[in-house]
């Protein structure tokens, strides 16, 4: 069985002040929770401080990029060295925000796939169409390169620390959402290239989210669709109600 993933990403948000007072009410909603990995992706900012308070807790963190080398003269970059010291076992790759506005492509997306899997963080690989793409009936296509390059040397052994999120890109901060049809055709074509690249073992157990617009009053039937392992929160992982009763979505 594959357990179900509830992440946030935080994108832009949050001091380090309003992320202890966030983390703390997620922490108080969610403690009884065991049939969900729960996994927070705050700024690199507060990443530390979240860290120390999820301590002992049934929360994971992660972080929102890396680059793809290991330490040097790249001002503004994040290694995985870092992330990894600061106690990250996640790290968001490939989102569309920096495929769309920081030029991340196929092949960037590859190189930090392959650094974070040595340092032993675990990928959320994001792929997905515009709705330009999607109109024109690409989807299946852009979705097959985008893994492929993401997965290019990626191997069998690796595979299982690697998680992906299919995003649609005209479904994300829109208030739009893929029916929870249309996310389980993507997600089903997605397990399938899977098993073509690696093995049925492999498209069995690896773990694939949905993220675009998941909200409290959609999320149930779209976790009811065969394929669909749990969600990539924008928006609702900002407000702790709002993010713990995705947590706690066979509650509601």
């Amino acid at each position: 069985m594959r357990k179900t993933i509830i992440a946030g990403n935080w994108k832009m948000n949050k001091t380090n002040k309003e992320a202890a007072s966030l983390m703390n009410d997620i922490i108080f909603n969610t403690k009884n929770v065991k049939d969900v990995e729960i996994i927070v992706c705050p700024p690199y900012t507060a990443l530390s401080d979240v860290n120390k308070i999820i301590k002992k807790t049934n929360i994971e963190l992660g972080a929102q990029d890396v680059y793809f080398e290991e330490k040097g003269a790249f001002t503004s970059k994040i290694s995985a060295e870092m992330l990894k010291d600061v106690g990250c076992t996640y790290v968001i790759i490939g989102h569309s925000e920096t495929r769309q506005y920081f030029n991340e492509t196929d092949e960037s997306v590859n190189k930090k796939v392959k650094i974070a899997l040595s340092y032993e963080l675990k990928p959320i690989i994001c792929v997905g169409e515009t709705l330009e793409q999607r109109e024109a009936e690409k989807t299946m296509k852009i979705i097959e390169t985008q893994i492929k390059g993401a997965l290019k040397d990626i191997t069998k052994e690796q595979m299982v620390d690697v998680v992906i999120a299919y995003e649609p890109v005209w479904a994300i901060g829109t208030g739009k959402t893929a029916t929870p049809e249309q996310a389980q055709e993507v997600h089903y074509f997605i397990r399938n290239l899977i098993l073509n690249l690696y093995s049925p073992d492999i498209a069995e157990s690896i773990r694939i989210l949905y993220g675009g617009s998941v909200k409290p009053n959609n999320v149930k039937e779209l976790m009811q669709e065969e394929d669909i392992d749990g969600g990539l929160i924008g928006g609702a992982s900002l407000d702790a109600e709002s993010f713990s009763k995705l947590v706690r979505y066979k509650e509601l």
